[in-house]
């Protein structure tokens, strides 16, 4: 049996952010784990996390001013999303979720989840998370998912973004792309997967989230003149390129991170990305478009 690594636990007390958001403000990408007593992890797990119940996530969001979330199903939990179909259970006017499933799925379950709140499918190319799927059965998934009005959102590092450019052409629904794309800060705001990205969000089924700075950054959360300063460039990009497409979100409790972010840091970090409308669209009509919110 593979051996996960441990990954480190989110600050217990983020600091508050002096950016006040606007109603209805949606994270669009948050994890919850466990707790591993009710809802056990994956044998084939590519990592063991600390458990990160939705509890704790919840008392995050009322702190930070966050009222809606969007649950991606963990690696972790593998094809089991019986912990973000809870999450989502407890308050599904404001929550909805986006799954792992086998891309061979019955029609049936796929509508049994979108009675419980989910809203789309996600794939990872990232390799440390395990293999790549196979682009066909994606396609062939991506259309049938398509009809009933969700979106596949996608996972990739830079060199991932580039190869999977054909699969992005054929597919025949909306799709959102995590974390920026993960074009590292360091390539430059013209370095091939940038100028790849915003050749795909040209594209009105694409979409972009505007969430782990922390993962593209070249610098520490002190390295600059406020954290992840070097990021605002790649953010304020693509909001230009998509400014009725982009979502964001804390990606809380912030997988595998070289450096733990402080929440409140990445909330303050939307007030240099743009104006109050900016905000607006991206954290409330976006998403409440993208996910389906009344």
């Amino acid at each position: 049996m593979h051996n996960p690594s441990k990954v480190t636990s989110p600050m217990a007390q983020p600091r508050r952010p002096r950016l006040a958001l606007p109603a209805g403000s949606c994270d669009s990408h948050v994890h919850v784990y466990g707790p591993a007593s009710r809802f056990p992890f994956d044998p084939h797990r590519p990592y063991t996390p600390e458990d990160a119940p939705v509890e704790q996530l919840e008392a995050l969001h009322r702190w930070l001013g966050l009222e809606r979330a969007v649950y991606v199903q963990a690696t972790v939990h593998g094809f089991d999303n019986a912990a973000i179909l809870d999450a989502i259970a407890r308050n599904p006017s404001q929550a909805r979720g986006i799954a792992l499933v086998h891309t061979d799925i019955s029609g049936a379950a796929l509508q049994n989840l979108h009675a419980a709140g989910v809203r789309g499918v996600r794939f990872n190319f990232i390799k440390h998370l395990g293999d790549a799927p196979d682009p066909q059965a994606v396609l062939r998934l991506a259309e049938r998912i398509g009809a009933m009005g969700w979106h596949v959102q996608l996972h990739f590092g830079a060199q991932d973004l580039l190869d999977q450019l054909p699969l992005l052409h054929r597919l025949q629904c909306p799709f959102a792309i995590d974390h920026m794309g993960r074009t590292p800060v360091a390539g430059g705001l013209a370095q091939e997967a940038c100028i790849a990205l915003l050749d795909v969000l040209a594209d009105p089924r694409a979409w972009i989230k505007l969430s782990g700075p922390e993962r593209i950054s070249a610098t520490l959360a002190h390295g600059g003149a406020f954290p992840y300063a070097d990021v605002v460039p790649f953010a304020r990009q693509l909001l230009a390129a998509a400014p009725d497409r982009t979502v964001w979100g804390t990606d809380w409790p912030h997988p595998n991170v070289r450096e733990m972010p402080d929440d409140g840091d990445l909330v303050d970090l939307l007030a240099h990305y743009g104006d109050v409308a900016m905000l607006d669209g991206v954290l409330v009509r976006n998403p409440a478009r993208l996910y389906g919110f009344d």
